[in-house]
């Protein structure tokens, strides 16, 4: 689980003001195709924002979800859009 300060939440909000929606939540919901193209997206991009262009009466209990299936952190949900964060893993060498 990601714990963050109110300090780095604040700033991830910051840098997703910039953001497009890279993911979409679409008729087939949180499918299994949609959770393995949210982890592509999160390995290549730590923070990012997904859309729900369907299920938007439910997107107050499908972020969480979203977020727990992912690994990631709910940093906020705006209207129909949801940004979650995921450090990338560090190399160990």
């Amino acid at each position: 689980m990601i714990s963050l300060t109110q300090k780095e939440i604040r700033q991830l909000k910051a840098r997703a003001q910039l953001l497009k929606a890279t993911v979409k939540v679409g008729k087939q919901g949180l499918s299994a195709e949609f959770l393995a193209a949210l982890d592509e997206a999160l390995k290549h991009h730590e923070l990012l924002k997904v859309k729900f262009d369907e299920f938007k009466e439910q997107k107050r209990e499908l972020a969480p979800q979203l977020a727990e299936k992912s690994g990631s952190f709910l940093v906020t949900r705006v209207g129909n859009v949801v940004v979650l964060f995921r450090p990338k893993p560090t190399a160990t060498t």
